[in-house]
């Protein structure tokens, strides 16, 4: 019986040159292509070559700050040591201090 589906060449394994026969191609690589899954496909595959972005784990908690605890009129978060530089006395640690660490990091 004669079918209606194109023919695919099989070569030999050995030798590229000699071919072994043929089979009708498969069905399923006659069917016309859908423009939303080639781009579906395109948009996944092209999110493997993105390059990884994160902060580092320890950044702003690179100090030795410790909280002046109560009685000082100032809010108990962790503050930088030190005296005779701007830095000592500023607050740290917090996401809300400048120089903190950040709420919600990004990852690895």
């Amino acid at each position: 019986m004669a079918t209606s589906r194109p023919v695919v060449s099989i070569y030999n394994f050995d030798n590229p040159c000699e071919k072994a026969g043929t089979l009708p191609m498969p069905e399923v690589l006659t069917s016309p292509l859908r423009p939303d899954l080639v781009r579906e496909v395109h948009k996944n595959m092209s999110k493997n070559t993105r390059q990884a972005y994160a902060v580092k784990p320890k950044a702003g908690y690179d100090t030795a700050a410790e909280s002046w605890g109560t009685g000082r009129a100032v809010a108990r978060i962790p503050r930088a040591p030190g005296g005779g530089t701007h830095r000592a006395g500023q607050a740290t640690f917090g996401n809300q201090a400048r120089g903190g660490g950040m709420y919600n990091p990004t990852t690895v």
